[in-house]
């Protein structure tokens, strides 16, 4: 299963960087045993970076990180950059950049194909090390590797067609700020609803005990609304079935969008957006009788959402609102 895995990265090594330049310059082993000190500070808004003013990180090829969950729940963080020599921007590489739900980052540096075999080896050598102290991170990067591999693929069919395939990636932008899309409709005091980008300060929302189940009315003191950007969406669809009768089988379904990292109440506990799983039980009210009732969640997806504010409610008191009917966590003052 490894050599798979090492054929894959090789292979993605070969189409990643494409090797458009024509010298014979390649990576020394002096300059990848350097690649580990090239720092990116903040991978939301460093897309070009510069070291001795020799080489650059160039994170244009590849817009976007990539986020997995593996079965433990916990979510992995992978971004890569094209580390190039500055004079005549020659492919040296491709840097990577994986970060754990803990905030540890590993560093790597897969060279380009012409690299000197044994470059190549040490480069086996040093994932395969990772790999034993984070378990997995070799499956997991193959899996990021192969889809930037078919990507690539795709890009080259493409461009022989003259289209122009980069502009039908996404390329959503997984930052800091927690909030929901401005069509998402907020439970009101009085039982009505309100589509959030209309909440204001003054207005009443509900907020709901998830052990009690009691509700009760608190004021807005602000709507936070954050720039227009192309954010990272989660869309989990939730259902319900219950059983009436022998024959009859009630389905009920409630869909819900936010930022990746917006935290949301479980059966299991607190878990972000990104980290809820298909399976995961939330809880929901329930349209006839208006209690909060478990609802699981069926399909998941984390996609660009197109260019759009999103926005988050300041309350005066609670830790819960009610957002298309789902029970979800405020957002936490020092976030």
């Amino acid at each position: 299963m490894k050599l798979v895995l090492l054929a894959c990265l090789l292979l993605a090594g070969f189409v990643s960087v494409r090797g458009q330049d024509t010298t014979t310059r390649t990576l020394s082993m002096a300059e990848y045993a350097k690649t580990p000190t090239f720092a990116v500070k903040d991978l939301d808004k460093d897309t070009y970076v510069k070291f001795d003013n020799t080489y650059v990180l160039d994170k244009g090829d590849f817009p976007r990180p990539y986020f997995i969950t593996g079965d433990d729940g916990k979510k992995k963080r992978i971004d890569l950059y094209r580390l190039l020599l500055k004079e005549g921007r020659v492919d040296l590489g491709v840097m990577i950049f994986y970060s754990t739900e803990t905030g540890k980052r590993y560093v790597a540096c897969m060279p380009s194909y012409k690299a000197d075999p044994k470059i190549w080896e040490k480069y086996f050598e040093d994932i395969h090390a990772i790999d034993k102290e984070e378990p997995f991170f070799v499956l997991k990067l193959s899996y990021v590797l192969s889809k930037e591999l078919g990507f690539q693929l795709y890009r080259a069919a493409a461009a022989g067609q003259g289209k122009d395939p980069g502009k039908e990636r996404e390329t959503g932008t997984y930052g800091n700020d927690i909030c929901f899309p401005g069509d998402m409709q907020v439970t009101m005091a009085d039982g009505s609803v309100k589509v959030l980008r209309d909440v204001k300060a003054g207005d009443e929302v509900v907020t709901v005990d998830p052990a009690t189940q009691r509700a009760t009315p608190v004021r807005v003191k602000e709507l936070t609304v954050h720039a227009a950007k192309n954010y990272a969406i989660t869309r989990l669809v939730l259902l319900s079935a219950v059983t009436v009768s022998d024959h009859e089988v009630r389905l009920s379904s409630k869909v819900l969008q936010a930022t990746p990292n917006h935290p949301m109440v479980t059966l299991n506990g607190e878990r972000k957006m990104g980290e809820v799983k298909e399976g995961d039980k939330v809880l929901c009210k329930e349209e006839t009788s208006g209690r909060y009732v478990e609802y699981r969640v069926w399909d998941k997806q984390e996609f660009a959402g197109g260019v759009q504010k999103v926005y988050n409610i300041v309350a005066g008191g609670g830790n819960t609102f009610i957002m298309n009917d789902v029970m979800v966590l405020q957002k936490p003052a020092s976030r």
